[in-house]
């Protein structure tokens, strides 16, 4: 993402005349204000930001629409050792500006819809709702980077009985199947 203002980002604006103003807004968002986002992560840093770049513009058919990329550092729980995780939320994506239902199914595939009253549109909501869209449902360290790595590593399979010096249990079905033919 390209280098975003430190400037807050408006929380609510006129996407309409945006759109048809070719408008691209840039800044941050602070995390601490996205309160379902708050809840959904392990935590932040102190003072940590959203930094959002969002592009209003028309299509060819005159539909309005918001492109827009955002990245948040958060800290997220490793589901394999159940410690902290600190990553950065990525999330690119298209929406068409819709005031209602109707409108929102006349939109082709491509274009996911972000309802707007006639007006204005809650920008800090928009972001919010694509940061859960990304968050991973089971977010894990890198294998090698994982606390849990050596217990992981104690747990697999690496070598086949006959190398580890055990006897397999096993191997006793394999001799009656010998003798019985």
């Amino acid at each position: 993402m390209s280098k975003a203002s430190n400037a807050e980002l408006p929380k609510s604006v006129d996407p309409y005349r945006l759109a048809e103003q070719n408008t691209v807004l840039e800044g941050v968002i602070p995390l601490s204000a996205l309160a379902r986002f708050r809840e959904s992560v392990l935590g932040f840093d102190e003072g940590a930001a959203c930094r959002v770049r969002l592009s209003f513009s028309m299509d060819s058919e005159r539909r309005r629409i918001v492109s827009g990329e955002l990245e948040a550092p958060v800290n997220l729980e490793c589901q394999r050792c159940m410690g902290p995780m600190a990553t950065t939320q990525n999330s690119r994506f298209v929406l068409g500006l819709v005031t209602s239902d109707e409108q929102a199914q006349q939109l082709p595939r491509e274009l996911e819809p972000f309802l707007t009253d006639e007006f204005s549109a809650d920008l800090w909501a928009m972001v919010e709702d694509e940061l859960l869209l990304v968050l991973p449902p089971f977010p894990l360290h890198d294998r090698n980077e994982c606390p849990a790595r050596e217990d992981l590593e104690a747990l697999e399979p690496d070598a086949a009985p006959a190398e580890s010096g055990k006897e397999n249990p096993f191997s006793v079905l394999a001799d009656l199947k010998k003798t019985k033919h």
